[in-house]
């Protein structure tokens, strides 16, 4: 899963600095960045601040950080076939 990096690429592509994006969220510049490395892992509370703030639900980006390792074997290649699709769609309907 790679949610930190999902949560930087849709603040990015709202313009928002992490500076403003933390203020925005109530939380550190530093808790923020560490979020979007992946180096720390945010509690759901602060999870669904960065959502709303995102204007992005949850299950969304959650969806939009799965990787190949997150899905069972046995289902992978039906990943690998419409995820693209889905992730397209997905960003389409939440773009700035």
């Amino acid at each position: 899963m790679n949610l930190g990096n999902v949560i930087k690429s849709i603040r990015k592509q709202k313009g928002q600095t992490q500076t403003e994006f933390a203020t925005l969220c109530g939380i550190t510049q530093t808790y923020l960045s560490q979020i979007e490395s992946n180096s720390k892992d945010p509690n759901l509370s602060t999870l669904k601040t960065i959502s709303n703030n995102l204007g992005t639900p949850l299950p969304i980006l959650f969806f939009l950080s799965l990787t190949q390792e997150d899905i069972d074997p046995r289902k992978r290649e039906a990943f690998e076939i419409i995820s693209p699709s889905v992730k397209s769609l997905v960003n389409e309907f939440f773009a700035v």
